[in-house]
């Protein structure tokens, strides 16, 4: 990590887990540690330095970190664009309120489920993904966030995608050789690999760990360009075993102030005579 003020930094990042929404854990909305999101936020807007980043999903808030970050001047580098593309408005919503009280004008959010066509093929240099990690697919699941990726970037880009990373278990072995397997048809090849770097809130499987892959297009390789949406067959097990996706978008019912209680999570017990 390059050098930064530590401390400042870490309370920047807990203003941001205070405006993103709470975890729908049955779409696989399982949010990173904020340390671990002070390192990744670093590190991607290092990688990211006077690029177009798309955000193929958000909910841990790396795009909304990195633009915080670069804006407060705690960090002196970072992308000139962000766009956060994803099915929750929720998310989106968070990430356009924040935007617009910080003045992050590099950051905006649009709502996009990624089994539909991607809406801005090629006008992106790099692409992010944390994608639901494909226990229970092969890492189908994977692959369609990443397929998106290299779609934003026009299949001449290089991104990132956050995936399950464990020596103690078989199937996130399976995943990534899976997935660099699709990559490498795709045109792509992993440039780098840094293992076992992540930490989440997760009851289930609390010592689970993912690590960044790093792709980049292979030069003259063919490119992805089109951009269709997603075969039937590869849905069945997408967000867990016998779990497919059946909603399209997830709506924002009520305007939240995340990081405040809501009416609805408490009740008051009056003091005596009190009204």
């Amino acid at each position: 990590m390059a050098e930064v003020d530590l401390r400042t930094a870490v309370n920047a990042i807990s203003d941001v887990i205070q405006n993103r929404p709470r975890p729908l854990r049955i779409y696989d909305q399982i949010y990173m540690k904020a340390g671990d999101m002070v390192m990744q936020s670093e590190l991607i807007a290092r990688w990211t330095n006077g690029k177009r980043v798309a955000f193929i999903g958000d909910g841990d808030a790396i795009s909304v970190s990195i633009a915080y970050l670069h804006n407060r001047g705690i960090l002196d580098y970072g992308p000139t664009k962000i766009v956060v593309f994803d099915f929750d408005e929720r998310i989106c919503n968070a990430v356009k309120r924040f935007a617009d009280k910080e003045r992050l004008e590099q950051l905006d959010a649009e709502l996009y489920n990624c089994l539909d066509p991607f809406p801005q093929c090629g006008k992106f240099d790099f692409f992010y993904t944390n994608p639901p990690w494909g226990a229970s697919n092969g890492g189908d699941s994977v692959k369609v966030f990443l397929g998106r990726g290299m779609e934003a970037t026009g299949g001449s880009g290089e991104g990132v995608v956050v995936i399950a990373d464990d020596d103690d278990l078989v199937w996130p072995k399976v995943v990534l050789k899976n997935v660099q397997e699709y990559a490498l048809a795709q045109g792509f090849y992993v440039q780098k690999m840094m293992s076992q770097l992540h930490e989440y809130h997760l009851d289930d499987a609390p010592n689970l760990r993912s690590c960044n892959l790093a792709f980049r297009a292979v030069p003259d390789s063919p490119r992805v360009l089109a951009s269709n949406a997603i075969a039937p067959e590869v849905l069945e097990n997408f967000y867990g075993r016998d779990n497919p996706p059946r909603v399209r978008y997830v709506r924002e019912k009520k305007r939240l102030e995340y990081g405040i209680a809501d009416e609805d999570e408490y009740s008051l017990e009056l003091l005596d005579g009190a009204s």
